[in-house]
């Protein structure tokens, strides 16, 4: 049987020739490419497909499997050939559904290439939609934290059409048209204290002059003496 180019694989090889290991015991080896539509071109977002995955999975086998160059890989002695099988089943069946796998933040700001307070921002404003909330414990902490979730589908879209550069657009062209209103309100407000300034001015003049009305008069009538 002739294999695709995106069939999983399967084989034994000696250990010897496998990166950091320290045995020659042979292993048993299978391989899961995964395309693009899953890891959205993302190695963080492999690394989180992995985490799902693992998470899934035996304690005891959680570290045998790994990720490589776009996909994951399962490395298991040759002597653990029933637990290798039904790992490799049930890894088989988990990636069936990561094209689904709701996408968090640190794999949605490296697929669109953005800052936490871009995310933050377009998630407050609408433009960036939200699939819910998803809650999680801290390893080796009794704090819990919960965090937006997006659908994969949605970002592929978002990716697709270049909404990211639009979006960066949008906030320039707002930043500078509220820094032209912050001017000319700045502007305002000090044209206005002048106004004020200079009618007070002007009253204090009119209260003086009410003020000596008739005084040559009265001085005139002896009053003053």
């Amino acid at each position: 049987m002739t294999l695709g180019a995106s069939d999983p694989i399967c084989f034994i090889m000696p250990k010897a020739k496998i990166k950091n290991k320290e045995s020659d015991d042979p292993e048993l080896i299978r391989e899961w490419p995964l395309p693009v539509a899953v890891t959205l071109g993302s190695a963080v977002r492999i690394k989180g497909i992995l985490q799902e995955i693992r998470s899934r999975l035996p304690t005891s086998v959680r570290k045998s499997l790994d990720m490589q160059s776009g996909g994951l890989i399962l490395v298991m002695p040759e002597t653990a050939k029933t637990v290798f099988r039904a790992t490799t089943s049930t890894v088989s069946i988990a990636l069936a559904d990561m094209a689904k796998l709701p996408v968090i933040p640190r794999e949605i700001e490296d697929i669109l290439a953005i800052t936490a307070s871009e995310r933050k921002r377009w998630l407050e404003d609408g433009r960036l939609p939200s699939a819910g909330t998803r809650t999680v414990r801290l390893q080796g902490r009794a704090r819990r934290i919960t965090f937006h979730v997006f659908d994969p589908r949605v970002v592929e879209d978002l990716l697709d059409r270049g909404a990211v550069d639009e979006w960066r657009e949008e906030d320039a062209a707002a930043k500078a048209e509220n820094r032209r209103r912050a001017a000319y309100q700045a502007k305002l407000t000090r044209s206005l204290k002048k106004q004020k300034k200079a009618k007070q001015v002007e009253q204090n003049a009119d209260d003086a002059l009410i003020g000596l009305f008739g005084w040559d008069e009265f001085g005139s009538d002896g009053l003053l003496r």
